[in-house]
């Protein structure tokens, strides 16, 4: 098993690059090829592009050819069958760049793709606002006093405590039709969660204070 990839996929391209030498897997989808490229991204460090390339221009194909995957089933996204392939891979631990920004119903998609991923992939999306992923009913983040801290139920949530959070919860509930934890923040360096049911996705943003 290695360690973690990194994959970029098609929605605002980053505002700084990530080092490449921090994974073991680079790969991205064929419509963010186009930023890497513009961004001077070492494209010779991705180990494969992916998708049915209907947002690729070809004008690389000459000199990256062997890395495309054609994957043109129309019924997954690119960023689905992505996953697929770094999954066959063996790798479990996954930062996404490009998952969100431009057209709003692929950010929700791409949450989506996630949340049917999470028992099998620790997938961690990343932009200029914050990061983001699902935690499990037990988690605990450090290094985060006076950050914004989101928390979001996908769809609900039951019994959920925090320590270490300006506004706490103790054995409460959030919905998304009723409740939701959105815009609090760490007074803590350390900040622990608790659950006993539902699923629950973290934004932990820039600093708040």
């Amino acid at each position: 098993m290695k360690d973690k990839a990194l994959l970029f996929i098609n929605g605002d391209a980053p505002k700084a690059l990530p080092n490449p030498d921090e994974y073991n897997l680079i790969a991205c989808t064929d419509g963010a090829f186009h930023y890497l490229k513009n961004m001077g991204f070492p494209l010779e460090k991705l180990d494969f592009i992916s998708g049915d390339f209907d947002s690729h221009s070809g004008s690389d194909e000459n000199i990256y050819q062997n890395k495309f995957i054609y994957t043109p089933d129309q019924n997954k996204t690119d960023f689905q069958k992505a996953l697929e392939i770094i999954a066959e891979k063996g790798i479990a631990s996954i930062d996404v760049f490009g998952g969100s920004g431009g057209e709003q119903d692929h950010f929700l998609g791409n949450l989506t793709v996630a949340f049917g991923c999470k028992d099998q992939q620790s997938i961690k999306f990343y932009d200029e606002f914050s990061e983001y992923y699902f935690i499990p009913k037990k988690h605990t983040i450090k290094n985060v006093k006076g950050k914004m801290i989101s928390l979001y139920p996908f769809p609900s949530v039951e019994n959920i405590t925090t320590k270490g959070l300006n506004w706490p919860l103790t054995n409460g509930n959030l919905s998304i039709t009723s409740n939701i934890g959105t815009r609090n923040f760490a007074v803590e360096d350390e900040v622990s969660i608790e659950y006993e049911k539902g699923d629950l996705l973290i934004f932990i943003g820039k600093n708040y204070l």
